[in-house]
């Protein structure tokens, strides 16, 4: 399993960038925004303490700027787009206006058909959208061990969804993260709380135009 983690965090590195989807700039709400990351351990805060893990810490940095959101962790450590679909009911509770959709990167590393990746995630966003609430999608990038075209057609997910669904795409959760060695813990792919602290920062603009534009749908 290690041996697939280190594979992934190579394809991380050397992976070409993607272009995110502009967003208008943020506002801060009337009142708090009701948000939910729906994704695995990478954003559960697996080996951190709950005021560590990735939607706490946004949350904190939110709040700095005078951005008000009610949070809600809904990672599950080990869970692939299937789970997170097989649980989105519970998971996306009544009143929700925002979800970070991080999911993927144990569909990449247990090499699921990305058919099945993609079913999956566009049966979330489906169905988020029918709930009217707005989705800003993060990507995850696929090891190299299981050949160039799983790659080609697992990377493409995360853009060509964004584009067919409207919803703002973060290109790669972990950047900034993956090839840095003192941002991971030993499994050398979990963030630890500093890793965790980078992440907040580099999606932090995008997050913020996130919630503007729904500030703005609200008025």
């Amino acid at each position: 399993m290690f041996a697939h983690i280190r594979v992934l965090i190579v394809a991380m590195m050397t992976a070409g960038p993607v272009l995110a989807q502009t967003q208008a700039p943020a506002t801060a709400p009337a009142k708090p925004v009701k948000m939910v990351v729906l994704g695995d351990s990478l954003s559960a805060g697996l080996g951190l303490s709950a005021p560590a893990a990735f939607p706490a810490r946004l949350q904190k940095a939110l709040s700095d700027k005078g951005i008000k959101v009610d949070m809600i962790n809904a990672g599950v450590s080990g869970d692939t787009t299937s789970g997170g679909r097989d649980r989105l009911d519970w998971s996306i509770p009544e009143g929700t206006e925002a979800v970070i959709l991080e999911l993927g990167a144990n569909d990449a590393l247990r090499g699921i058909d990305p058919a099945v990746t993609r079913a999956a995630l566009s049966d979330i966003l489906t169905r988020l959208k029918a709930r009217k609430i707005a989705v800003l999608l993060c990507g995850m990038l696929a090891p190299p061990n299981y050949g160039s075209e799983y790659a080609a057609r697992f990377n493409a997910i995360y853009p060509e969804l964004s584009k067919s669904f409207g919803v703002p795409l973060y290109p790669f959760f972990l950047e900034g993260v993956a090839s840095e060695a003192k941002l991971n813990q030993a499994d050398g792919i979990h963030p630890t709380a500093e890793g965790v602290d980078v992440i907040v920062r580099n999606i932090l603009p995008m997050v913020e135009a996130f919630i503007g534009t729904i500030s703005g749908q609200r008025s």
